[in-house]
């Protein structure tokens, strides 16, 4: 980590013992990305990591439909962790890959399913106006279901806290990955 060093699982607080522990045992299996810097803070890490396995590997919504409303997240922030950890796997989930590409260059991507467009159109709206207009809305309920746009907005604010934490704390890609947002 560049700002802050990397915590030594061998002097972990009972509470940080606790929540890796979770982390471990949950469908992540390692501690990675935001976890490294919440695990300072244990509190906050234990809840955090509770949504975001709630967020990413729970909601209703495929991973097709959630990988690409966090590549949209991660790309409204900059995110580059974020972009380099979901890029590929909204790829591997059904996005196009053109479509991934547009939105980490901020062009318009072109879509062939409703629920992709509607999964776009939401949360671009969402983090350019911060509103939604009724018209977006009603598209977003009509393709995902009152449960699905409620797991949208719950994505969406998850991977906006993730996408933060990232880029205030500069955590690094891996070695040798190229970083897809230039931040001049």
């Amino acid at each position: 980590m560049a700002r802050l060093p990397e915590l030594d699982p061998e002097k972990f607080s009972a509470e940080q013992k606790k929540v890796h522990e979770a982390i471990l045992k949950g469908p992540r299996g390692k501690v990675v990305g935001p976890l490294k810097v919440w695990l300072k803070n244990p509190g906050l890490a234990e809840h955090a990591q509770a949504l975001g396995a709630y967020c990413r590997f729970g909601s209703s919504l495929p991973p097709r439909l959630s990988e690409l409303a966090i590549c949209i997240t991660g790309s409204f922030w900059k995110a580059n962790y974020e972009w380099f950890a979901h890029a590929p796997l909204a790829i591997k989930a059904g996005i196009d890959p053109a479509a991934i590409e547009a939105i980490r260059t901020g062009a318009k991507p072109t879509f062939t399913k409703a629920d992709e467009q509607a999964i776009y159109d939401f949360v671009s709206e969402m983090v350019t106006t911060k509103r939604v207009s009724n018209a977006t809305f009603e598209r977003a309920k009509k393709e995902l279901g009152e449960t699905g746009v409620i797991d949208l907005v719950g994505i969406v604010g998850y991977y906006s806290l993730v996408s933060v934490t990232l880029n205030a704390f500069e955590l690094p890609l891996p070695d040798g990955e190229k970083v897809p947002f230039d931040i001049a």
